[in-house]
């Protein structure tokens, strides 16, 4: 096999940059890389460098896969940074590429779905259908864990037993070693409330947990697993959506964002800031946060 295929030289920038990159990232890189090789092999154009043209007519045919301007944009991000990276020319920064971006924006506009707001009241609901076997007490715990810190899933599945701080009586706070706005792993300490430590340890002790990650799988024998993966929580959400009886489109409509949309919201109704909002779920753009909060109620004001 030629070691030179685009395929493999993708590869082997992959295993080089592993490590510096957050894994979402080089995730993102390798499936939009592949499907863009894929385009080139079968159109007969070069992928690694490739010609603003190839590049212009490739995010041009995703038009018709049914997917959102954002993820157009990032195929087209995904393709710019492999380029750069591997120390060739950035294609995406020709003006035919960027004005084949602005087509596609203007085609499928930049309006984007966001998932169902898991607000208090819908929590509790979920809630309610934890069961009190081992996989119901996880389940609990993940719900609070997620509505209280307002974290991503990546930065839930990653919190460890041995970086939590037990307070005698005001909940606890747990070290968050890295995020997606810590790629540096800085750290953060984020507060948790006594109703939700109560859950952790609940679940901790009784899957007799003392150490690494604090959210784990449970196998249908009981047994538990080492880790939690971050695709399984929005599966979570979903299953005990649809066992507190919410409609299907709410049950569609739940994601892996859901806890932060709705905690926002709730923060929000309670009187807070938009920076300590910001601040409490890891925002750097105070506009991703005004879309998260727009459907509250109007008469809402919003601090700065």
């Amino acid at each position: 096999m030629n070691k030179n295929t685009p395929k493999s030289t993708l590869f082997e920038l992959l295993a080089h940059l592993e490590g510096a990159y957050a894994p979402n990232t080089l995730r993102a890189y390798q499936a939009d890389m592949l499907e863009f090789i894929a385009y080139c092999e079968k159109a007969g154009n070069c992928a690694m460098p490739a010609s603003p043209s190839t590049v212009a007519s490739f995010l041009m045919q995703t038009v018709s896969q049914g997917i959102k301007t954002a993820t157009i944009r990032r195929k087209a991000s995904s393709i710019s940074a492999i380029h750069r990276l591997s120390s060739l020319e950035d294609p995406t920064k020709h003006p035919e590429v960027k004005i084949t971006v602005r087509k596609i924006s203007r085609q499928l506009g930049t309006r984007f779905d966001q998932a169902f707001p898991v607000t208090r009241a819908i929590l509790d609901k979920l809630l309610s259908v934890c069961g009190k076997d081992l996989r119901g007490l996880r389940d609990r715990a993940l719900l609070l864990l997620a509505y209280d810190s307002m974290r991503r899933r990546s930065e839930l599945i990653s919190l460890r037993v041995e970086d939590i701080e037990w307070l005698s009586a005001d909940g606890s706070s747990i070290l968050l070693r890295r995020s997606k706005t810590d790629q540096h792993g800085s750290g953060k300490w984020i507060h948790i409330s006594t109703e939700t430590t109560k859950s952790v340890e609940d679940w901790l002790t009784a899957a007799q947990i003392t150490s690494s990650f604090i959210l784990r799988g449970v196998h249908p024998n009981g047994s538990v697993t080492t880790s939690l993966c971050d695709s399984r929580v929005s599966r979570i959400y979903k299953m005990l959506a649809r066992r507190a009886n919410l409609s299907e489109q709410v049950v569609q409509s739940i994601s892996g964002h859901s806890m932060r949309v709705g905690g926002a919201q709730d923060l929000l109704t309670q009187g807070a800031s938009l920076p300590q909002i910001m601040v409490k779920g890891g925002w750097i753009k105070p506009d991703t946060v005004m879309r998260y909060v727009e459907r509250v109620r109007r008469h809402v004001h919003i601090n700065m």
